[in-house]
């Protein structure tokens, strides 16, 4: 008698083929999007507008485009502390650091110190607050993220960088904020388990609800010293980009590819927002940053990436293989 053969039908390479497709092509959308989110952030650094500005713009288009075509959120989320504590701190907190910072600092330094040093900041925070130490393998890549962040600081701390201010220091203390307070709103959101869509949207809306009152009675404004058209920018790929798109294009590349394989992919943010920052927005790349870029992308792949899976002892059976 014939025995069933064990080799999956064609139809199923082709399905699970064309999935990792979409779930490569979303991680890559991601990248190319946080990526932009460095550059465009930078770009309305060096304008007349404060991060203050920036940040309203991003959450009035996000938080208005989100209530006209979003379904609404339901009732019991406006009353949920840790909602609101997650949009303190990813919306308003971060959006403030991170733009203000922006303002006096390269789009390199914000490249190596947001995507980049996330791995590391979210394997500290994970020892220090549940004590899960991390593997010799991570280790490994958290070494590269502090050896590259060192040789960015390198010339500044020998004095001999030309293009060093007190400004850019204090400028690069905010972007490095940022990023912490990212690592910890990361770090709250897995923990509290919000379901994805919802926490996008509350993060958009209430931290909207939150800033811009706040914005509007008492902080410095300079809407009226540029042109339109970088008004619009602003709004519309920080609004629109990093606020929205990004989230959900993420969230879907790590159901089909895993967070761990998206992860590695992010590393790339840091040596392409370096890189085009270079012809975009005429920054320089010394020898020095180019390095600290490589070695912080470096770290962060080797960071994130799987961890090979221990062999199975021999005479035992894989628990996904028994009954």
């Amino acid at each position: 008698m014939a025995q069933p053969s064990a080799t999956p039908a064609a139809g199923a390479y082709t399905h699970a083929g064309a999935s990792h497709r979409a779930g490569y092509l979303a991680a890559i959308g991601t990248v190319a999007i946080w990526t932009g989110f460095i550059l465009v952030s930078r770009l309305g650094g060096k304008s007349a507008l404060t991060g203050f500005d920036i940040l309203a713009l991003r959450l009035g288009t996000a938080a208005l485009l989100l209530f006209l075509f979003a379904a609404r959120l339901p009732a019991e989320a406006w009353a949920n502390k840790r909602l609101w504590i997650l949009a303190g701190i990813g919306g308003v907190g971060f959006g403030v650091l991170a733009y203000s910072g922006f303002k006096s600092v390269p789009a390199a330094h914000g490249a190596i110190l947001i995507p980049g040093m996330q791995p590391f900041l979210a394997a500290v925070l994970s020892w220090w607050l549940a004590g899960e130490k991390p593997s010799a393998p991570r280790m490994a890549g958290y070494a590269c993220i502090a050896a590259g962040v060192s040789l960015v600081a390198v010339p500044i701390l020998s004095g001999n960088s030309a293009n060093w201010s007190p400004a850019m220091l204090a400028g690069d203390g905010l972007v490095f904020a940022a990023s912490l307070t990212w690592a910890v709103f990361g770090m709250l959101a897995k923990r509290w388990g919000f379901e994805p869509w919802l926490l996008t949207r509350f993060i958009a809306i209430g931290s909207a609800i939150l800033y811009l009152p706040v914005y509007v009675l008492f902080l410095p404004k300079a809407l009226d010293a540029v042109p339109w058209s970088t008004l619009v920018v602003q709004a519309l790929y920080q609004g629109i980009g990093p606020a929205i798109l990004a989230m959900v294009l993420y969230l879907r590349a790590v159901s089909i590819l895993g967070p761990s394989r998206v992860a590695a992919l992010i590393a790339l943010v840091p040596v392409l927002a370096g890189l085009l920052a270079v012809p975009l927005l005429d920054e320089p790349l010394t020898v020095w940053l180019a390095a600290g870029l490589l070695s912080v992308s470096l770290g962060a792949f080797l960071a994130s990436r799987p961890l090979p899976t221990p062999a199975p002892v021999a005479g035992t059976t894989p628990a996904s293989a028994r009954a």
